[in-house]
């Protein structure tokens, strides 16, 4: 696997987030880009999985999904409305400096 984490972000969450951390030079795709909206969350997690991403999100149904599978090359949550954008972006741009894509495998990791 490749060292750096790339991450999908899923539908809810804000696109700033998404430009953030492209400026910083981490690969981002989103929901909407990839024409996932609506789609169920089984379907972005599968779709996460199959390009090789990490899925943020602030969906609790991740958790909930999480429990059930790790099959899956790792979840970030973060509830909703407890962290300012620039939060967020801090706590992913940590993610992909410190863990590698093999410590991320069916792991749930919190911001």
């Amino acid at each position: 696997m490749a060292r750096e984490i790339k991450f999908h972000l899923d539908e809810n969450v804000s696109n700033a987030i998404a430009s953030g951390l492209r400026a910083r030079g981490i690969d981002v795709t989103t929901t909407p880009e990839q024409g996932l909206i609506s789609a169920s969350d089984e379907i972005q997690l599968e779709f996460a999985r199959s390009m090789g991403r990490v899925i943020f999100t602030q969906d609790t149904d991740f958790l909930r999904m999480n429990q059930l599978t790790a099959n899956h090359l790792g979840i970030v949550y973060c509830p909703q409305q407890t962290k300012s954008i620039g939060q967020i972006i801090q706590g992913l741009v940590l993610i992909w400096e410190l863990l590698t894509t093999d410590e991320m495998v069916g792991h749930l990791e919190y911001l």
